[in-house]
């Protein structure tokens, strides 16, 4: 019997982290099926659309152009179809206002782009092997925010 690979959705304005991203999910072993997108729209376009199969992971940049993270966070949330899918805000920032925003808003975790590749395929591992069941039933601001 084979598994389904997790489905993946990285939205992220920056080309440079899209292609650093990709590359660090290609090396950990886990099976992943990536789709990117430039910008919040986008993303929102392809959720919506009737034949769409929704992803298990939505890794979510908070600042870009035409719709911000915080926006689709708000639109996912609050549309009841994509209601429960797990989002990973994925953000330079660091500021206490983005994370406590992010978090209230409800996003499942907080992470700060890593500077290294070694670090981004840890993160993304760490978080691809989450059992979000878990997670969120033991969630709390402590393990919002996640550290490597």
């Amino acid at each position: 019997m084979t598994k389904n690979p997790l489905r993946v959705i990285l939205t992220d304005d920056d080309i440079d982290d899209r292609l650093f991203f990709e590359e660090a999910i290609q090396e950990v072993n886990i099976d992943t099926m990536l789709t990117m997108f430039n910008h919040g729209q986008e993303l929102m376009n392809h959720l919506l659309a009737a034949d769409t199969i929704l992803p298990n992971l939505i890794f979510l940049d908070l600042n870009m152009p035409i719709k911000n993270g915080m926006e689709c966070l708000l639109d996912i949330r609050k549309t009841p179809k994509l209601k429960d899918i797990i989002v990973a805000i994925y953000s330079t920032s660091s500021s206490e206002e983005d994370i406590e925003n992010t978090f209230v808003n409800g996003a499942n975790i907080y992470i700060n782009k890593p500077s290294t590749f070694n670090d981004l395929k840890k993160a993304i591992e760490k978080v691809l092997q989450i059992n979000w069941q878990y997670h969120t039933s033991d969630f709390k601001k402590e393990n919002f925010l996640f550290r490597i």
